[in-house]
């Protein structure tokens, strides 16, 4: 069967040949820029484990291979450039709707497993805009192609542009926009970009007489929707809250809310409950916290000196500081610092802050302490490069002979389920000599390690200064000792720590629990 023939174009004009460079570059930082930012957005609800990255890269790569296809189709049929330009409108429009949509879509793939759910709502929401913009790469090489003796110096320029385009992307993303804006913002923002450059060619190269009102219309369907998108995610979560601070970080969106009586204060991170305080009582609400500096106090003679691998919004650092501890804190996300101290009564002026990530920072101290608190931990798990025997040892390192590793963390003791509580045990055991558990049975548990020989008891936890609604659950997990199976888990290396893989069903269920509590009535 014989193809149609592609109509041939005007000669283009030096104007358009250099638009249509900059439509490469526009839509290749476009691409790059969804599918970072995509990511982002379907964190709060399925997490940021790698299954969801899979998801994510696994749906760009599907959608540029859809999109090479379509764009070499289409333009075998007609080089009319209108086609092009309405794809690109048509992705921004797309990815207007994806603003208001991506709560929606992902609680409803929440039913699914994560592996699964993930996969179908980045297919949802960014499979058909991915594989519009990825048209013009074909399309536009046969435009500009006027002899097959050009056509690699062609397809050479323009890989080359839409290539640093993307770098661009990248950058931008990365470095400018997530920092500073609502990742809302950010997605309404790139869709913006789309639109307007498909407005510029309809503007400048239409023909004479040729009507705008198709493309003016899904302008304004696109605009009022993602608008409208942004609006929806200013609300707070529930109709009893106001939300006293937002802002966006290089790990995630940060929330403070008040509860309007002022009696509770909550930090969110990429809308899931990190913290709860008492501003009136200067408390957590909290027993993580509590469970954190009272085990570390029970099992050391004295805590002259404590490093806190990752410092929340300060409420643990603040109370070794406040007994005369000297405390070391290292943490990843510099953004939390303001926030703590604006809303948590952090104080950094009493601590020795720095900003980075606590395996290097372990790795290059010299220092001993008489405990370490990990608590690098976000909604459903901790980073999976503190977990292993290596970063373990590292810790054990910077411990004194008596000193105590104090870890907050999730896990299940359930057969089947008790994977990373198994593994995380076996690997502090294969690093410390002593390894003792402590669980409320609310979900938060508790290790505690140390090089010595027997883990020592020297006091009882203070329950009577802690705040009174938690002070049962406190006593609850100082003596609630937990044991694992020991025919269950591994020990986790840097080389091999499939504890994502194992262990996605309890967290899982645990984010679900987390979302959906959060999940605007």
């Amino acid at each position: 069967m014989k193809q149609p023939a592609a109509s041939a174009p005007a000669a283009l004009s030096p104007g358009l040949r250099r638009f249509l460079y900059g439509t490469a570059a526009t839509t290749g930082a476009a691409i790059l820029v969804v599918e970072i930012l995509g990511a982002k957005m379907l964190s709060p609800y399925v997490g940021t484990s790698h299954f969801v990255w899979t998801a994510q890269i696994a749906v760009t790569l599907l959608s540029l291979a859809a999109g090479y296809w379509f764009g070499g189709w289409l333009v075998d049929r007609s080089q009319d450039l209108r086609r092009l330009y309405t794809c690109i409108l048509l992705a921004g429009v797309y990815l207007c709707f994806t603003v208001p949509f991506t709560a929606k879509v992902a609680f409803a793939c929440l039913q699914f497993p994560l592996a699964v759910g993930s996969l179908l709502a980045s297919l949802f929401l960014f499979f058909v805009p991915l594989t519009l913009l990825a048209t013009v790469g074909p399309f536009v090489i046969r435009v500009l192609t006027s002899a097959v003796a050009g056509v690699g110096g062609t397809v050479g320029r323009l890989s080359a542009i839409s290539t640093l385009g993307s770098v661009l992307g990248t950058v931008l993303i990365g470095y400018v926009l997530i920092p500073f804006l609502p990742n809302s913002v950010t997605m309404f923002i790139t869709a913006g970009v789309l639109m307007a450059l498909s407005v510029v060619y309809f503007l400048v190269w239409r023909e004479p007489g040729a009507s705008l009102n198709g493309p003016v219309v899904l302008i304004a369907l696109g605009t009022f929707t993602g608008w409208a998108g942004v609006r929806m995610d200013a609300r707070p979560p529930t109709s009893d809250m106001t939300e006293v601070l937002r802002r966006n970080s290089d790990f995630g969106m940060l929330q403070v809310f008040e509860t309007f009586g002022g009696a509770r204060r909550y930090y969110l991170n990429d809308y899931l409950t990190q913290n709860t305080y008492d501003p009136e009582a200067k408390q957590s609400v909290s027993l993580f916290t509590y469970g954190l500096h009272g085990l570390a106090r029970v099992y050391t003679k004295e805590t002259k000196d404590v490093l806190c691998i990752g410092m929340g919004v300060g409420i643990v650092p603040m109370q070794f500081a406040r007994e005369g501890t000297k405390v070391d804190v290292v943490e990843i996300n510099g953004a939390v610092v303001d926030v703590a101290k604006a809303h948590f009564d952090l104080e950094p002026e009493k601590l020795n802050l720095t900003i980075g990530d606590g395996r290097q920072f372990v790795n290059a101290a010299t220092k001993q302490y008489d405990a370490v608190i990990l608590d690098a931990f976000l909604g459903d798990s901790s980073p999976s490069h503190l977990m292993t025997k290596e970063a373990f040892a590292a810790m054990r390192k910077v411990l004194r002979p008596d000193g105590v590793l104090v870890i907050n963390s999730f896990g299940d003791f359930e057969p089947g389920q008790d994977f990373f509580t198994a593994s995380l045990d076996k690997t502090l055991k294969s690093v410390f000599g002593t390894v003792r558990i402590h669980a409320s049975g609310n979900g938060n548990v508790f290790f505690v390690a140390t090089p010595a020989k027997e883990l020592k008891q020297h006091r009882t936890m203070d329950f009577d200064a802690m705040h009174s609604t938690v002070q049962q659950q406190a006593r609850d997990a100082h003596e609630g000792i937990k044991t694992t199976n020991p025919a269950s888990g591994i020990v986790l290396t840097d080389d091999f720590n499939p504890v994502e893989f194992h262990d996605a069903k309890n967290r899982e269920q645990f984010r679900r629990q987390l979302a959906f509590s959060m999940r605007p009535k």
